[in-house]
């Protein structure tokens, strides 16, 4: 995340999710405390991580502060090492013109870099490189998961049952297609199971949306679905992309975020829109 950053002598920068201070302390120690400031929304972490970091001569400040909410100062640079859909607004209000930012996309392997411009927006690109954080919280905790619905669906009888195209796989191991379904059906949470030779996957949304996909190794699964929303079908045509064109166009695609931190893709003829 820093190596994209591209920092340089003199840049005012900011390490969003201060964690252990370790980011923060290979920041300071190469261009100085004065050139850092870090925030985390965890008290603990950053009374951790201030006391760590004095032990070893280096003072860079570190605020416990919300992420997503308005941030202390203007900055040539932010580097943030948890995940976010939207891009918070504040991130971009507080870029200087010219400045770059480097984050991830919550639920994805996604790394978006752009530059800011004058007119308040940010211009750059889906980096072809992976990485993973935990996403931003606001409050004490996370918000909870789809656990209860996932007990609910585990062994329901689909409103729609089909022979699926492609063997079962773990959503959350296939980085790349993950990213994708993301991108395309935001906020499903996804749970794999494999019992010997049998392999199982379910999809869940807070809409009602679900699916349920089950076979033995690599045949073709039955896959039962129900709620407003096809879910295992949204997969299948991503995968038949992926087979049909060798690629995805996720990577590598121009970004475009607005100043209400809205992100346009857009690579060839396909576009898609993160943070509406």
């Amino acid at each position: 995340m820093l190596r994209h950053a591209r920092l340089y002598e003199g840049a005012r920068v900011l390490d969003v999710g201060t964690g252990s201070g370790y980011s923060s302390a290979l920041l300071a120690r190469r261009f100085g405390s004065a050139s850092v400031a870090s925030i985390d929304v965890d008290p603990y972490l950053t009374e951790a991580a201030k006391k760590r970091l004095a032990a070893i001569g280096l003072r860079p400040p570190i605020t416990t502060c919300d992420a997503t909410g308005p941030l202390p100062g203007a900055y040539d640079r932010i580097v943030s090492m948890v995940s976010v859909r939207p891009i918070p607004a504040s991130w971009l209000a507080a870029l200087k013109p010219g400045g770059r930012l480097v984050t991830t996309i919550a639920s994805t392997s996604l790394i978006v870099t752009a530059t800011k411009t004058d007119d308040g927006s940010a211009v750059g690109r889906i980096e072809r490189d992976w990485a993973g954080f935990m996403t931003t919280r606001s409050g004490s905790d996370y918000p909870p998961s789809l656990r209860d619905q996932f007990n609910v669906v585990r062994n329901r009888e689909g409103e729609d049952i089909s022979r699926g195209r492609y063997p079962v796989l773990n959503l959350t191991e296939a980085w790349e297609l993950r990213s994708m379904f993301e991108v395309m059906a935001p906020g499903v949470e996804a749970h794999y199971e494999e019992r010997g030779r049998i392999r199982t996957a379910w999809l869940l949304h807070s809409d009602g949306s679900w699916a349920q996909a089950r076979a033995l190794w690599i045949d073709p699964p039955e896959v039962h679905q129900g709620g407003p929303r096809r879910l295992w079908d949204i997969l299948e045509r991503i995968r038949h992309r992926l087979n049909a064109e060798g690629g995805l166009p996720l990577y590598g695609s121009r970004v475009t975020i607005t100043p209400e931190g809205v992100c346009h893709l857009q690579r060839g003829n396909w576009t898609a829109t993160i943070g509406q």
